[in-house]
């Protein structure tokens, strides 16, 4: 199916997508590994902490207090990018 130029705009402004995070559009190559990363890393600080407070003699007491699955793991999500048409009309409202 052959779509017409103004078809193949609007479709253009609905599926391409822009970066409005504020930092430069490539950073986002190094910055979400990077964010990933530093979430688990405290995850498993956390993890460990808890589980070298409960070595030794055992506790029964002491023991409850090192459940790792209670522990509330830290949680990093990706912000999706808003569409083309959606960044256009916002850059066009700014101007006025």
């Amino acid at each position: 199916m052959r779509r017409s130029p103004q078809e193949k705009k609007a479709l253009s402004y609905a599926r391409d997508r822009r970066s409005i995070y504020g930092e430069n559009d490539k950073a986002s190559r190094k910055a979400i590994p990077l964010r990933k990363r530093l979430v688990n890393k405290a995850n498993r600080h956390a993890t460990q902490q808890q589980l070298h407070e409960a070595e030794g003699l055992v506790d029964l007491d002491r023991a409850d207090l090192a459940d790792v699955s209670r522990a509330r793991p830290k949680v990093w999500r990706k912000i999706p990018d808003i569409p083309l048409g959606e960044y256009l009309d916002r850059r066009v409202a700014s101007r006025r």
